[in-house]
């Protein structure tokens, strides 16, 4: 099973917009040696939607050589065309990924019948693990639990990132899943509650520079230390804010950056944390001890 931290990892970029491999390296070589439980490789956080599909492709699969089954790998295959999903959910494939993580549609505002035919299709059509992905507050769409109880029932549909940060969301949809369902957070700020609640782990923005936090926090919850599990995420629990004061991944990549990961660079219509953010950003750095 997918549980505990696993990070929705920032994707290194060269100052020419390349992708820069030596630092994507470097970066998982940093999440081994942290503890970290999984990674998530051209997820949104990692910039997947500036990604042609040529290099989203050759990005896994580069990805796959230099994680070399020391940790879990899901690869971000979703996208707003069905079609264009299947693609990318078959390179996922390709690349031998544990599972592909699939957002739902943005911008076209399906309903929920259209939910379910367009992950259904694509379940049928890749054979390989996967998990859904509702983050409404990005995609203007929200997967309802009734839809993702129908999804359940398609055999390697096993799970799901619920980013609401609504902890009754969590709670529905438990009552209609099956308890190898894989639940997931994809809300930092709650994600002590997601997991002490019964879910099994997170993909998670704040472990990009927090990771043995984050695992370390992941755990205790999930063995039912709840004092624990508050004594940890009080020391990161900043960084939820602040990694957040412009739009993700803009915050996360600055920090990644500062603490000598990565470059800075990101893809446009992204741009790069205002100036004004820094000392701000920084400090939560030093007060959670990464700095």
């Amino acid at each position: 099973m997918l549980k505990g931290s696993l990070v929705a990892l920032v994707t290194p970029m060269l100052e020419s917009g390349d992708i820069d491999y030596p630092k994507l390296e470097k970066l998982i070589d940093f999440h081994v040696d942290q503890g970290t439980n999984g990674l998530v490789i051209a997820g949104t956080t990692g910039e997947s939607a500036t990604l042609d599909f040529e290099e989203h492709c050759e990005f896994l699969n580069q990805s796959r050589e230099i994680i070399n089954q020391r940790l879990p790998m899901i690869a971000g295959s979703g996208a707003n065309s069905t079609k264009e999903a299947i693609h990318l959910t078959d390179c996922a494939l390709q690349a031998r990924a544990d599972a592909a993580l699939l957002v739902t549609p943005y911008y076209n505002k399906p309903t929920q019948e259209g939910l379910y035919q367009h992950h259904k299709a694509i379940a049928e059509a890749v054979a390989i693990d996967q998990l859904l992905y509702n983050v409404p507050g990005r995609t203007a769409c929200d997967m309802l639990p009734e839809t993702v109880q129908r999804l359940a029932q398609v055999p390697n549909i096993i799970g799901i990132k619920e980013a609401t940060g609504d902890l009754q969301r969590l709670a529905e949809i438990q009552d209609l899943v099956d308890d190898a369902f894989v639940l997931l957070s994809g809300d930092d700020a709650t994600t002590r509650q997601f997991i002490l609640q019964g879910g099994h782990g997170t993909i998670s923005v704040t472990a990009n520079v927090a990771p043995a936090q984050m695992a370390a926090m992941c755990a205790a919850a999930a063995q039912g230390e709840a004092e624990e599990a508050l004594r940890i995420d009080q020391q990161i629990e900043q960084l939820h804010k602040v990694l957040f004061v412009e739009a993700n991944p803009i915050p996360v990549k600055w920090a990644v950056s500062e603490m000598g990961l990565c470059g800075p660079t990101m893809r446009l219509p992204m741009t790069p944390l205002s100036s004004q953010y820094h000392a701000q950003l920084r400090q939560a750095l030093k007060d959670a001890g990464v700095l």
